[in-house]
């Protein structure tokens, strides 16, 4: 499962064909991850953040309103980085990119309850 389809990341980026639908859902993949690696993430915490049917957390670590606005973040920083890597993907600078995600994914990585 994943918060944007290959559609809304096509539509981020502004392709009409499907000539390029591997490498779009290749670059979404790692900016998935690179953005859930930065925001530090459990497995379980992302699972939570990835299940768009849960609005509350079961371990009661996230309000309703918290799990909204992380997914919110999330999707941000997913969509940033899709747009980078596919604009940079002869040449990244993944240290730029790393320390923008930071930024972006400050409120997860910092603002969140710690279990």
């Amino acid at each position: 499962m994943s918060l944007i389809t290959l559609v809304e990341a096509k539509n981020y980026l502004r392709l009409d064909t499907d000539d390029d639908d591997t490498l779009v859902q290749s670059l979404l993949d790692a900016a998935e991850r690179l953005a859930i690696d930065v925001s530090r993430l459990s497995d379980t915490e992302w699972a939570l953040l990835d299940d768009t049917t849960k609005t509350t957390d079961p371990d009661g670590n996230l309000t309703g309103s918290e799990i909204s606005a992380f997914r919110a973040v999330l999707k941000a920083a997913f969509f940033y980085t899709l747009g980078y890597l596919y604009e940079h993907r002869e040449e990244a600078d993944h240290k730029a990119l790393t320390m923008t995600l930071r930024s972006i994914l400050f409120s997860i990585r910092e603002g969140r309850p710690r279990s």
